[in-house]
C-alpha cells in the first residue's frame, strides 16, 4: 500500500481574500494625537464638573458594584433622561455606546438586500461609513454652496432611490447650521422609510424635533451627552415610539451601557443645570468668536448653531499646520468634500483657549 502523503497546510490565506472589498477600500476613522495641545478639534465641552459634584461622583464610583453586570435595561438612567431632556410622554428611549452604536443598530435593522441609506453632504461621516459596514447603498445629496438644504434635490433623490433610512443632522456637522424645519418636515413626510434627526448639538441650537415625534410616525430623534459635557462616558440615546424601539432593541448588545456610565450619567443628569449653564457660556463665546473671526482679513466665518465654527481661509492646509505648530489642534476639512475646500473647523473652547487659538490663527494667515 502506498504511503499517505501529508500535504502542507496552505498558509497563503490573507485578509484581502476574506474581507469584503468595500471594507478594504475604507479608511479607519482617524483621531489625531493631541497630547500637550489645546484641543479644539472634537466638539467637546471644555469645562469640567464642579468640585463638589466631582467629589460626590468619586464617592459613588468607589462603591460601585464593578463585579456585577450593569442593569441591562438602564431603567434609572432612562428615567433621568426623560426628566432632564423633557422627553414627550409616551415616547421610549433606547441607549447606545455613543451615537455611533445607535446609527449602526438602526442601519443593521433596515439593511434588506438593496436597501438605501440617504443623507446630505457634507455631514457626519459615520452615516456613510456605517452604510458601508452594513452593506447598504449610500446616497449623499450635496448641500447648496452656502450649506443650506437643497430641498428639491433631496426630494428628487428620495423619489428616485426610495431610501429605507434617512439621516439628517440638526444642526449639521461640520457646517454648524440649522436647516429649515419646514424643509425637514417635508422630507419626513415624503420619505418612504425611517427618518432619524440627529440632534447631537441640540443644546446649543434652541431647536428640536422632539415635540414633533407624535406628528410623524416614521421619525426618530437621536441625541448624545458627548457634546453636552460627558464625552468620556460614551452615551447616546434614541427617542421614539415603542413600536420602533421594540424592534431596534433586538439588535442592541447585552449590557452595552456599563456600570460607571449609568451611575455617573444619572448623577450628572440630576444636576443638569450645571451642563446647561456651561452650554450658555459656550454659546456666548461662540458669538464673540464668530464676530472676531469675521473681522479678520481673508477669513470667512460661517454662522453656527453648534459648539463649533466653520471657517474658510486661503491655503487652509498651511494655516492648519501653522496653528498646530503653535500648540492648538483644530480640524482640517479642506479635503473632506468639494464644498469644504479650504475649510477648517474650530471647537468653541474657554475664553482663554479661544484667545490662544485666535492669536495662533492671526500669526498663521
Amino acid at each position: 500500500m502506498p504511503c499517505a502523503v501529508n500535504n502542507p497546510i496552505d498558509m497563503s490565506i490573507s485578509p484581502d481574500q476574506i474581507i469584503r472589498d468595500e471594507i478594504q477600500a475604507l479608511k479607519a476613522y482617524h483621531v489625531p494625537p493631541s497630547q500637550g495641545m489645546i484641543k479644539l478639534d472634537a466638539m467637546e465641552n471644555p469645562y469640567g464638573l464642579p468640585a463638589e459634584l466631582q467629589k460626590e461622583i468619586a464617592q459613588m464610583v468607589a462603591s460601585a458594584a464593578l463585579n456585577r453586570y450593569p442593569d441591562p435595561s438602564s431603567e434609572a438612567l432612562k428615567a433621568s433622561l426623560h426628566e432632564a431632556m423633557a422627553i414627550p410622554a409616551g415616547m421610549e428611549v433606547m441607549l447606545g455606546n455613543g451615537s455611533d452604536e445607535l446609527i449602526q443598530i438602526i442601519a443593521m435593522a433596515v439593511a434588506k438586500p438593496g436597501a438605501v441609506l440617504l443623507s446630505i453632504e457634507p455631514s457626519f461621516v459615520m452615516y456613510q461609513m456605517i452604510a458601508t459596514f452594513t452593506g447598504m447603498r449610500y446616497i449623499g445629496v450635496p448641500l447648496s454652496a452656502d450649506f443650506t438644504l437643497d430641498l428639491d434635490r433631496v426630494l428628487a433623490a428620495i423619489a428616485e432611490n426610495q431610501p429605507a433610512l434617512v439621516f439628517l443632522a440638526y444642526p449639521n456637522n461640520p457646517t454648524g447650521n440649522l436647516f429649515d424645519a419646514d424643509d425637514i418636515s417635508r422630507i419626513i413626510q415624503t420619505a418612504p422609510g425611517l427618518v432619524v434627526v440627529d440632534e447631537a448639538y441640540h443644546v446649543f441650537a434652541d431647536a428640536s424635533f422632539l415635540p414633533r415625534l407624535q406628528q410623524f410616525p416614521n421619525l426618530l430623534v437621536m441625541r448624545t451627552l458627548s457634546k453636552l459635557g460627558l464625552a468620556g462616558l460614551r452615551l447616546g440615546f434614541l427617542i421614539g415610539s415603542a413600536e420602533w424601539l421594540r424592534q431596534l432593541e433586538k439588535l442592541r448588545l447585552p449590557y452595552n451601557i456599563n456600570v460607571l456610565t449609568q451611575l455617573v450619567a444619572q448623577k450628572v443628569l440630576e444636576n443638569v443645570e450645571v451642563l446647561n449653564q456651561q452650554a450658555e457660556w459656550i454659546k456666548s463665546q461662540r458669538v464673540a468668536l464668530v464676530k472676531r473671526l469675521s473681522e479678520l482679513a481673508g477669513v470667512e466665518a460661517f454662522p453656527s448653531d453648534a459648539n463649533f465654527i466653520l471657517i474658510r481661509v486661503p491655503k487652509a492646509d498651511e494655516v492648519f499646520e501653522k496653528v498646530k505648530q503653535r500648540g492648538v489642534l483644530i480640524k482640517n476639512l479642506s479635503h473632506a468634500h468639494a464644498l469644504l475646500n479650504d475649510c477648517l473647523r474650530i471647537t468653541v473652547g474657554t475664553e482663554e483657549e479661544n484667545e490662544r487659538f485666535f492669536r495662533a490663527l492671526q500669526e498663521s494667515l
